[in-house]
Formats: C-alpha cells, sequence, structure tokens
C-alpha cells in the first residue's frame, strides 16, 4: 500500500483494510489461515483485488486456506469446495 502508511485504521478503504489484515494475519507464515467473509463488505473491484492477492500469496507460501463465504464467485478461487446444508456437510468437489 504505497503512500498509504501514515493513514490511521478508519482511514483506509475497506479494499485497503482487508488487504492489510491479510498481510498482518500472512506476515508470521501460518500454516493455515481461517477467512471468514474476508470479501463481505467490498465492492466487485476491491473483492477481486482481495482474492487475487489471497491466492498469490497462499500459492507462493504454502500456506493453506479454510475460507467461509455466501457468495459464489469468491468460492470459486478455491480449489476445492465443501458445502453446507440444512447443518450437513455435503462436499461438491475439486474446482481448480
Amino acid at each position: 500500500m504505497r503512500g498509504q502508511a501514515g493513514l490511521r485504521p478508519g482511514e483506509l478503504s475497506g479494499g485497503q483494510a482487508q488487504r492489510t489484515a491479510l498481510a498482518r494475519a500472512l506476515v508470521t507464515g501460518p500454516k493455515v489461515v481461517f477467512a471468514d467473509e474476508p470479501t463481505g463488505a467490498l465492492d466487485s473491484l476491491a473483492s477481486e483485488q482481495v482474492m487475487t492477492a489471497l491466492v498469490h500469496t497462499v500459492r507462493e507460501t504454502g500456506t493453506a486456506v479454510l475460507l467461509i463465504t455466501h457468495d459464489a464467485q469468491v468460492a470459486a478461487y478455491a480449489d476445492r469446495e465443501v458445502r453446507m446444508a440444512d447443518g450437513a456437510v455435503a462436499p461438491v468437489g475439486v474446482t481448480a
């Protein structure tokens, strides 16, 4: 985030805040990242930017991501999708 270093958290856009949160989650090199609706409050462009950055980073580092979402476009970034319906887990299959 070039030029944004001096801003307070409340001064960042939603996309900037989400990318910052992802960077903070990934900087320690975790084996797994749990992401609950990581694009839930973002517009489509910011959502795409966040998901592209997340996918690129985790593939580069080998980090696994467990992502929860109601958004089919966000789910499409996953290598594997598991759906829940009426409290039951039903695997959909491999998407990549």
